[in-house]
């Protein structure tokens, strides 16, 4: 068999194999490696919770100012790309027409990036900061604003030029170059047909290791915190032992979702996602501080805009501190190892859309909406904290899951909402195992979109593994360190592929220009003979 994958329409090989459909350079050694690292850190056992926390070090003190860089490149870039000439190409050809309404991109948009981890830390993140603050906060109004200010920091702009950055590249090259939806597609301007070959069955298997550990790492942080909302509920434990149960119990709802197909399993839970999570939205904004949730957003907004430049390229240079590799430099490589899941999802919905309007929608809509969100509930949070210092802050210490919990304590129906953020809680986790799979299924199988449900079972299953294996190897340390061991080599992939993309979005565009000055022409000498045909005749008045 070649290197090269087989057209994503084709069926033969599904008719052939009822369970899989893999381009074998790209899964094997994905499945293998994947294996392989569950099986060691089972073998080891407690010991891998010190090399989990001493990989993150090194990476983290090494190499976290490389990944403040980049994380920045990638977000001026797409700016850049935006507001360039290049910004009026279409995705998918000069005549292709969006498959959505804006309402509904824009409502799909945000639910890309509204997952786990925003429930996990919109509450925890504000608290965090708030009660230590990376720097300053001599008040507690000071301490607030740097609170926002860097959460907002980290859900904001940056992780969504990041995602922008891989689902433009995806939509391009496969919507108007026709290659396949596969990440070593968008290297085909500097590799050429050797994207065909070894360099990109190696992108695609980073592609995948990256995603799955990725996914992994927000896994971990859901049945955390699924387990932690029991427990506040129902006494039930809230240990390691029950929270592989639960990955077990809720990967196996994943698997049922993936074989019930896309349209019935992953849309309903996807709908029921957006609507439970906007009622517990309107919940807080009616029934908590209204006022202060709206006005600390305008002004939550202003901070975060006024230091944008600062925070951005903040490294620490000039403290004796490690906050950054816990937070940051984490938040940084998550979202990059995120990218590719994300990435796919927005590039398969945005064909028909202008690079420039894919470009500012994508940054601004989620952001705001992520804001606004964050706003509610940490902004909540924070003023309850001043209000009533140690109410929520002292349980959030001792366990970070719980946070969510312990806010919409302090509200009416708190037995009803907490069970809601439960329920929301494992919702998302069944449709980010399902989304997952078909996102790593597609990278393993060349680019294919409807392979066999036994082959998307089979990804499904080995991301619960992976999470449950970190968590059993080390928790969140060793959740972080996940994000930031596969994140770091492909965020030096992403700095490549923004190369890759600018340089095939030029030649687009040149390619465009020249076909618009070619009609152009011949239709001015179609005029001219015209009118030389009209004199010839006699008629050359008319």
């Amino acid at each position: 068999m070649t290197g090269k994958p087989a057209p994503a329409e084709s069926t033969k090989t599904y008719r052939e194999n009822r369970f899989f459909d893999i381009h074998p350079p790209v899964f094997w050694p994905s499945a293998i490696l994947a294996v392989l690292f569950i099986a060691v850190t089972l073998i080891v056992g407690e010991p891998m919770d010190t090399v989990f926390s001493t990989m993150q070090s090194f990476i983290s003190n090494n190499f976290g100012w490389f990944l403040v860089i980049a994380v920045n490149l990638y977000l001026f870039l797409m700016i850049f790309i935006a507001f360039s000439k290049v910004g009026n190409i279409r995705l998918g050809g000069k005549n292709a027409v969006p498959d959505f309404s804006r309402l509904s991109w824009f409502s799909m948009l945000f639910s890309a990036g509204m997952g786990i981890g925003i429930l996990f830390w919109s509450v925890a993140e504000p608290i965090y900061h708030f009660m230590d603050p990376p720097y300053g906060g001599g008040s507690a109004v000071d301490a607030a604003k740097i609170a926002m200010k860097t959460t907002f920091l980290h859900w904001g702009l940056h992780p969504w030029g990041i995602y922008a950055l891989v689902g433009m590249a995806l939509a391009f090259f496969a919507f108007n170059r026709k290659l396949p939806l596969a990440i070593r597609s968008i290297f085909y301007p500097i590799l050429g047909d050797r994207v065909y070959g070894f360099w990109g069955d190696l992108i695609d298997v980073l592609a995948v290791l990256s995603t799955l550990f990725g996914l992994a790492t927000s896994l971990g942080f859901g049945v955390q915190q699924v387990n932690a909302g029991l427990n506040h509920l129902f006494g039930i434990p809230d240990n390691t032992t029950i929270q592989v149960v639960l990955v077990a119990i809720i990967t196996f709802a994943a698997t049922l979702s993936v074989v019930s197909g896309l349209d019935h399993g992953v849309k309903r839970l996807s709908e029921m996602n957006i609507n439970l999570g906007a009622a517990l939205l309107a919940f807080l904004l009616i029934l908590g501080p209204t006022l202060l949730i709206l006005d600390s957003f305008v002004q939550n907004l202003g901070v975060y805009l006024e230091d944008f430049f600062n925070t951005s390229f903040w490294t620490e240079s000039y403290q004796d501190s490690s906050w950054q590799n816990s937070w940051t430099v984490f938040y940084w490589a998550w979202w990059i190892s995120w990218s590719p899941f994300v990435g796919m999802f927005i590039a398969r919905i945005s064909k028909g859309r202008t690079v420039r309007e894919f470009v500012l929608s994508v940054l601004i809509i989620p952001s705001l909406l992520t804001f606004l969100w964050i706003t509610a509930f940490g902004g909540s949070a924070i003023f309850i904290e001043m209000e009533n210092m140690g109410s929520i802050a002292g349980p959030v210490k001792e366990n970070v899951a719980v946070a969510i919990y312990y806010l919409l304590e302090q509200f009416p129906f708190s037995q009803v909402t907490n069970f809601a953020a439960i329920v929301l809680v494992i919702s998302f986790f069944v449709t980010s195992s399902d989304s997952g799979s078909l996102v790593v299924d597609a990278f393993t199988s060349g680019g294919k979109l409807n392979s066999p449900v036994g082959q998307r079972v089979f990804w499904a299953s080995m991301e619960g593994a992976v999470a449950a294996v970190l968590l059993v190897g080390g928790g969140l340390a060793a959740l972080q360190t996940a994000s930031i061991t596969t994140g770091l080599p492909f965020a030096i992939l992403l700095l490549i592929m923004g190369y890759s993309l600018w340089k095939g979005l030029k030649n687009e565009y040149e390619t465009e220009e020249l076909r618009a000055k070619t009609v152009e022409r011949e239709s001015y000498q179609e005029l001219i003979q015209s009118l030389l045909d009209k004199k010839d005749t006699g008629d050359a008045s008319k």
